[in-house]
């Protein structure tokens, strides 16, 4: 059976690497170090199982009310996705057309760019300083990761909001580190003002939820509404929501790891930094770093045979840096003995 010439071409994103061997320091991947709410784990004894043979609320009533609620919007501005790269999709597929552009900070999350092949459009990369060129080319939708990854660096919400001002398409901005920010955009998509800006939020960061895969997005009823036309019918399953909801039902015990994250991460870039490392500015839930020497493939091989794991990108604008997941303390203590 043939192959769309699109997919032979296609460059795959790559996820971080996930190793199985036990005893590892995992701080590749953005996981959050802490573990979820006892209510996740409550949700899951509850659920009753006889929910299985039958199809998954495809709208998410409860859950969507839920997040409505918290960020101050209604349930029809708020889409939810199998994970935030679903929802990335589904945007592709919402609000491209033939022949326009996807764009993205460069450098920025890598996945934008293979939404764009599969998708069939043009990717165009910005750097930061130059990301207000796009309103000029012929780019129709605009991800926006801020807390930027891998650089971790950080976009005021006035910033953002003049940007979106300008721009003809719609803009997506990526907040899957918000609540290890100073700042977020949320109320640049739930007031009824801004008719092209939606705020992406997913539970696998603070939520302690990557293994769940929920993401969601908040937005003008419009979009939202087209993106509902698109998604896959029952897209996340019972268990998911269920978990999802008593998650969002515990603001307390996020905000607590997230805060213990941020003083570890304070702590970390120091201790980084007295070592002569030159660490950007990060308000997410890791850090971008160039060692002394800029040997960043070396390190990253030394702290891979100590069974510790970061993550290295080899492009001509990441290859001295490493990006280090903010995990516990006596992570981040062990780490430090072998860099």
């Amino acid at each position: 059976m043939p192959i769309t010439k699109a997919v032979q071409k296609l460059e795959a994103y790559v996820p971080g690497e996930q190793p199985k061997i036990k005893g590892i320091v995992k701080l590749n991947t953005n996981e959050n170090p802490y573990p979820p709410s006892p209510r996740c784990a409550k949700a899951l004894a509850a659920f009753d199982l006889d929910r299985l043979r039958r199809y998954p609320d495809p709208v998410f009533a409860e859950l969507r009310k839920a997040l409505a609620v918290l960020n101050a919007t209604g349930p029809e501005n708020v889409f939810i996705g199998n994970g935030s790269d679903e929802v990335l999709a589904v945007a592709a597929k919402t609000f491209v057309e033939d022949g326009e552009k996807i764009g993205s900070l460069d450098p920025s999350y890598s996945l934008y760019k293979t939404l764009a092949d599969i998708r069939g459009v043009p990717w165009k990369g910005f750097p930061l300083p130059e990301a207000k060129a796009a309103e000029k080319e012929n780019v129709s939708l605009f991800l926006w990761t801020n807390p930027n990854a891998p650089t971790g660096e950080f976009v005021s919400k006035r910033k953002i909001s003049a940007f979106a001002g300008k721009f003809r398409g719609v803009v997506i901005v990526d907040e899957a580190y918000a609540d290890f920010a100073e700042e977020n955009c949320m109320e640049l998509a739930a007031r009824r003002g801004n008719r092209n800006v939606i705020v992406m939020r997913t539970f696998s960061k603070s939520y302690s939820l990557a293994g769940l895969r929920v993401g969601y997005c908040v937005g003008p009823a419009d979009l939202i509404g087209a993106m509902y036309k698109v998604k896959d019918s029952y897209n996340v399953d019972a268990v998911a929501q269920s978990v999802a909801l008593a998650a969002v039902k515990d603001q307390r015990w996020m905000r607590r790891n997230a805060a213990k994250i941020v003083k570890t991460r304070t702590w970390f870039v120091s201790e980084l930094e007295s070592r002569g490392w030159d660490v950007l500015p990060s308000q997410a839930n890791f850090v971008f770093a160039r060692p002394p020497a800029g040997n960043a493939a070396e390190i990253f091989e030394r702290l891979k045979k100590r069974r510790i794991f970061v993550r290295y990108f080899s492009g001509a604008k990441t290859a001295e840096r490493l990006r280090i997941t903010i995990g516990t303390d006596a992570e981040m203590k062990k780490l430090l003995k072998f860099i």
